[in-house]
């Protein structure tokens, strides 16, 4: 298994950023820290440090000194478990038909969380979604062989997956298009010239005056989002007002101003083309096409703002069959084969989740990387760049690092020592603190998370 600095320096190389900056990092700890016989901790520990990496060596870029950063393990394993607490109770994470059903010949999965691909789902199972019960969903559901419900959940935009082992899902088509993806792209998309970003003083947090629009909703997105405003950027959250949220939004909008846009109106879109030509840096996660759909794609605006860095989340990548499905962590889990191999190697055979949501989080903190680094590379080469990350490939990439034995044997750490109390516009929030330890800058949070419309639409 590789240590997490060949992972992070495995990381680092695909932005071709300086490898004596790998130098400024200590990465303290080792696997297992999570019940897990994947490497987990690693996995939080090199994305998170990639991130906090990157960022200072953009700050670098922009005149101060280089500073180093360290990440401890466990803190990293539990910033990526998301845990958080709004006037002392835990949020209501799972939708009540969300979960692993037996279907005719295996097991599905069905994401239900929003009210709308719950209700298409028991559609789909011949129920009424206002009398149906989750043991009706059960019996409903073994008529179904788990392939044919996934293809017709997909067919309806919903979200829903079988259960696969590895072998079996190597053998998909969008298992062998994953498997010639690397884990992600940082590409040229147009040309631009150097574009200048405020000066910085040396006890500015290096992503000062770096302006983010955050499209995005879903946790990996919006983790991404607040790892950039802890390491100093004004990001701006957008949210639809006709688009449902999670509960997570009290925790991953600490950092950030929360506005409200209907792209579905001209003068709303116009207020988006306004923010845009003052931003640095737009992340989207809409379904894949959706905001390109609207007006907003990658190339748009680099036509419109040369110089800009533009990211992308998808669940499955942009190449195979499944590249315009929706998903989520926890499908893709269970698509790729990791609740099987949990589930093996506990010896009782019984799907079980990876520890926490894994593939979100790591993505999550890889888009921060990847924005960071395009920065950094617009600075030095101009041009405005494309930042592609998906679940899937980071699936990939997580089972490429190994397993960890005996990983399962061990119990969760105590999460006392790291988590801090925030004000916020949802009440008391107690959360994790940033796991990246910045020498000169520390990490943290200029404002307080708020619920969507809390700000302006406006820098």
């Amino acid at each position: 298994m590789p240590s997490s600095l060949d992972t992070l320096r495995s990381i680092w190389r695909i932005a071709g950023l300086p490898d004596d900056a790998l130098s400024y990092i200590d990465l303290p700890g080792h696997d297992p820290v999570f019940p897990s016989t994947f490497a987990v901790g690693t996995a939080a520990q090199a994305t998170i440090g990639a991130a906090a990496l990157a960022a200072c060596e953009l700050g670098a870029a922009r005149g101060v000194e280089r500073q180093r950063v360290s990440i401890d393990m466990t803190h990293a394993a539990v910033e990526c478990t998301g845990a958080f607490t709004v006037d002392g109770k835990e949020p209501e994470t799972w939708g009540r038909f969300s979960g692993l059903y037996r279907c005719a010949d295996g097991y599905v999965r069905i994401h239900a969380n929003f009210e709308h691909h719950q209700d298409g789902a028991l559609r789909l199972l011949g129920l009424d979604p206002k009398t149906a019960t989750r043991e009706d969903a059960g019996r409903a559901l073994l008529t179904w062989r788990g392939c044919d419900f996934e293809d017709a959940a997909a067919a309806r935009g919903l979200v829903v997956t079988m259960l696969r082992t590895f072998d079996e899902w190597d053998a998909t088509p969008q298992g062998q298009a994953i498997a010639a993806q690397p884990l992600m792209t940082i590409t040229r998309i147009g040309d631009a010239s150097p574009r200048s970003l405020p000066s910085l003083s040396k006890d500015a947090r290096p992503l000062d005056g770096v302006r983010v629009l955050d499209f995005t909703r879903i946790l990996a997105g919006p983790v991404g989002g607040r790892a950039l405003a802890a390491f100093g950027a004004d990001v701006m959250l957008v949210n639809g007002p006709h688009l449902p949220n999670i509960p997570a939004i009290a925790d991953t909008s600490r950092g950030k101003r929360s506005a409200l846009l209907d792209l579905r109106l001209e003068r709303d879109r116009e207020t988006l083309w306004r923010l845009i030509d003052e931003a640095h840096v737009f992340a989207q996660g809409y379904r894949p096409g959706g905001i390109s759909a609207l007006g907003f794609g990658p190339q748009a605006l680099a036509e419109r703002r040369p110089g800009i860095v533009y990211t992308s989340l998808t669940a499955y990548g942009t190449e195979g069959p499944w590249a315009s499905r929706r998903g989520f962590d926890s499908l893709v889990q269970t698509a790729m084969g990791f609740n099987a191999a949990e589930g093996e190697a506990a010896g009782d055979g019984k799907p079980r989740p990876l520890p926490m949501q894994t593939l979100d989080m790591a993505s999550g903190f890889l888009m921060a990387f990847g924005a960071a680094a395009a920065l950094w590379k617009q600075q030095r080469e101009g041009g405005s760049w494309h930042v592609e990350v998906s679940l899937a490939q980071t699936g990939k990439w997580l089972r490429g690092l190994g397993r960890v034995d005996g990983g399962l044997k061990i119990t969760k750490p105590d999460f006392a020592p790291y988590v801090e109390r925030y004000g916020s516009g949802f009440g008391e929030l107690v959360a994790v603190r940033p796991a990246a330890r910045l020498a000169r800058t520390p990490a943290g949070y200029a404002r307080e998370s708020g619920p969507p419309g809390a700000s302006e639409a406006r820098w």
